[in-house]
C-alpha cells in the first residue's frame, strides 16, 4: 500500500492516553484507504463493564444516542437463517459533500464479547461494509474495545478531498461516539442475558 499525501494511503493517528471525556480513552486510531476501500482500526477504553458496553453497541432501536449522525436506526426482521437484520441511515455534511447513507446489515454476536454486523449490499449504499467490536474486561470494572471497520461505499465521493473529509469525518464521530457509549453503559445494571432474550432466533456462535 502506498503512504498517503493529502488524500490516499494510510494515515495513522496516534493518539495514547488522549482523554475524550470521563474515563474514555481513544489509544490509537488507523485509517487505511485502498483500492477504493476504506478500513478503520481503533483500540478504545471504557469505563463501564463488557456486558453493559455489549448492551449499547447491540441497541439499534436506540442507536441514535450513540452518535448525532445516525438519523435514523431499527431491528428490521431477521434473515432466511434467523441472523437479526438492523437498518441504519446516516446523514451528513462536511465543506460542499453531503451524503445520506442507509445500511441493512446482518448482526451477529458472541455475547458479551463480539459483534459483528455485515452489509448486505442489495440493500445498502455500499459495495462492502463489515464491522467488527471484540470487547473484553480490563482494570476496575472497565472494557478495552477493538474495533475494525471496513468499507466501500457505492456512490461517488470527490476524487481529491473526498478521501480526506471522510477520514476526518471518520475521526470526529469516534471521538464523540465512545463517550456517549461509555455514559450509556454506566446506566446500565442489568445482565446482558436480558438483552439477549430480544432476539429468539438470533445466531450467537459461528460467526466468521
Amino acid at each position: 500500500m502506498k503512504k498517503l499525501g493529502a488524500a490516499h494511503g494510510l494515515l495513522t493517528l496516534c493518539l495514547a492516553s488522549v482523554t475524550v471525556g470521563w474515563a474514555a480513552t481513544i489509544r490509537t486510531v488507523q485509517i487505511d484507504r485502498h483500492a477504493g476501500r476504506y478500513v478503520l482500526v481503533s483500540d478504545t477504553f471504557l469505563q463501564a463493564p463488557p456486558n453493559a458496553v455489549f448492551r449499547v453497541l447491540t441497541d439499534y432501536d436506540q442507536f441514535a444516542r450513540i452518535s448525532s449522525v445516525f438519523e435514523e436506526s431499527r431491528f428490521v426482521g431477521s434473515d432466511d437463517d434467523g441472523t437479526p437484520l438492523v437498518y441504519t441511515r446516516v446523514e451528513g455534511c462536511v465543506w460542499f459533500f453531503c451524503k445520506t447513507m442507509e445500511r441493512v446489515e446482518r448482526l451477529e454476536f458472541i455475547a458479551p464479547d463480539f459483534i459483528a454486523t455485515t452489509a448486505l449490499p442489495a440493500r445498502s449504499d455500499f459495495r462492502y461494509s463489515r464491522s467488527e467490536w471484540q470487547l473484553s474486561p480490563e482494570g476496575d470494572n472497565g472494557t478495552r474495545v477493538l474495533y475494525r471497520l471496513e468499507m466501500e461505499p457505492d456512490f461517488w465521493i470527490p476524487p481529491v478531498l473526498g478521501p480526506m473529509i471522510l477520514k476526518r469525518k471518520l475521526v470526529q464521530g469516534g471521538a464523540d461516539a465512545v463517550t456517549r457509549i461509555e455514559v450509556l453503559a454506566q446506566q446500565l445494571r442489568e445482565p446482558v442475558q436480558a438483552e439477549l432474550n430480544r432476539w429468539p432466533e438470533a445466531r450467537t456462535s459461528d460467526i466468521d
